[in-house]
């Protein structure tokens, strides 16, 4: 329990909270040296690892393993390469612009073999059919915490195409909320038990969208073979964003297609492996073409969806990650984790504090606002220069823990604001164990400077702290 008793005037409650925060820029907080983004080679990963290849799936771009272009160094149809995602596969290529391997072995973060995660911009599971191990799954986590992306392809429910239990449902849902690094809801989203045998689900209007109007083409619809749907969670992370529908659903239901971001990175969900298969792959499989498929705009969606999670393509799809532009990759936060003291940040008298009745999640400071059991009001700010042509992700850990004992009425409350964009608003009723990180896209800002601040307000008794460390601002 991070928040004991609490010196000087202020109050605490043996009840521990944690908060909220957001995934976008990078604590690298134990994991290993951050993806780098390629200046004009954007590195992806298909895995095959983990049953791709089960009953009639054929979820490779090619039989030439780890390295496709064994198979044909300069393809220029789908067939060049032979597996079910030669089209994915071979249209990347083309463009002169992307690097591609295929997993075969346990996912590694931070290691030496040349599939090692550190290694890729980009990670696709297309529709993976056993589960992950558990350092697997603290190496997906921590590559994209630290700037990668990653592409999550599910299938419907049932889907066990080699009957060992598990579908590709339950395996993705598995990965986000069991794994070490934070499975806390971290992306804001899961994904339905659902099978949903046909529909043609709508694109959202967003012209601004990378991945609904990108380099590759403008989406307008996908497609449902026996598919899935995602239930979305902004208050969990304000990056999710859903951008295709199953007819009848807006909002936080029925998402069939949806970006985040987590850390400093970038995630895409997909409900539905059909939309990727392109008919053609090894001899014996039973494949459909979904990737050409006239009622859809299937390759439009996956490839900017990858340009996009590689950044390749900057712009605001959920949030950060790569910015494959001219910007120079950097965490602009001055004394970010408030080691020290009172310095950089503009405070409330006290906010910044050593004190040992609230925890530091690194070192010994932290910023500690509110937390007095009488009306009080707490501020922390600091302003930043957001170079031009940045993707800018704002993060921090945040810890709250309250004696509020009410479930529904937010009697004390933390907003934070960039600029003259209100973020987020946090409250007693947020109040859980330890910190948790979460993060915000803040790409909108660059080119100006921005005060990044922090508000907290107590009503009149019954104290609630919000408890601020390991900030960080960071550009690609």
């Amino acid at each position: 329990m991070l928040g004991s008793s609490r010196s000087r005037h202020r109050l605490t409650t043996a009840l521990a909270g944690f908060g909220l925060l957001v995934t976008g820029a990078a604590l690298q907080v134990g994991t290993a040296a951050a993806p780098a983004h390629a200046a004009t080679t954007y590195r992806v990963l298909f895995d095959d690892g983990h049953a791709e290849e089960a009953g009639n799936a054929d979820w490779i771009i090619s039989t030439s393993k780890p390295d496709p272009l064994a198979q044909d160094s300069s393809p220029s149809s789908e067939t060049d390469w032979t597996g079910a995602l030669s089209s994915w596969g071979v249209a990347l290529q083309k463009t002169g612009s992307y690097s591609m391997k295929t997993a075969t072995s346990a996912l590694t973060y931070g290691g030496s073999s040349t599939t090692d995660l550190s290694n890729f911009d980009a990670l696709v599971l297309p529709e993976p059919n056993t589960l992950f191990t558990t350092a697997e799954k603290t190496a997906i986590m921590n590559f994209v915490k630290a700037g990668g992306g990653l592409f999550m392809i599910s299938d419907h429910t049932g889907a066990d195409r080699n009957s060992d239990g598990e579908d590709a449902v339950e395996i993705l849902n598995d990965l986000m909320t069991n794994n070490s690094v934070d499975s806390t809801d971290p992306f804001g989203f899961s994904i339905d038990s659902l099978d949903i045998s046909s529909g043609y689900p709508a694109a959202i209007s967003d012209s601004s969208d990378p991945v609904l109007n990108g380099s590759f083409g403008t989406v307008t619809k996908s497609l449902i073979a026996d598919g899935t749907t995602a239930t979305l969670k902004p208050s969990d992370n304000s990056a999710v964003k859903g951008l295709v529908y199953r007819s009848g659903y807006s909002g936080n239901t029925g998402a069939f297609f949806a970006t985040s971001t987590f850390g400093s990175g970038r995630v895409a969900f997909w409900g539905d492996s059909s939309p990727i298969d392109d008919g053609t792959g090894q001899s014996g499989n039973t494949l459909y073409d979904g990737w050409n498929d006239t009622g859809a705009t299937n390759a439009a969606l996956a490839l900017n969806a990858t340009a996009w999670l590689t950044g390749a393509s900057s712009g605001s799809s959920g949030g950060g990650g790569g910015g494959g532009g001219t910007c120079t990759s950097a965490q602009l936060l001055g004394n970010p984790g408030f080691e020290s003291g009172n310095t950089t940040w503009t405070a409330s008298s006290g906010v910044i504090t050593n004190s040992s009745s609230e925890a530091a999640r690194t070192g010994s400071y932290k910023a500690w606002l509110d937390g007095y059991g009488s009306a009080h009001t707490d501020t922390l700010s600091q302003s930043v220069t957001i170079p031009s042509g940045c993707s800018a992700t704002l993060s921090f850990y945040l810890h709250i823990d309250t004696a509020e004992t009410t479930t529904s009425t937010a009697y004390d409350k933390l907003t934070v604001t960039a600029g003259s964009t209100t973020l987020a608003t946090y409250s007693n009723l947020n109040a859980a164990s330890g910190y948790v990180l979460k993060s915000f896209d803040v790409s909108s800002l660059a080119g100006t400077t921005a005060t990044i601040k922090f508000t907290g307000v107590e009503g009149s008794t019954l104290q609630t702290s919000f408890v601020v460390d390991d900030t960080a601002l960071n550009v690609s």
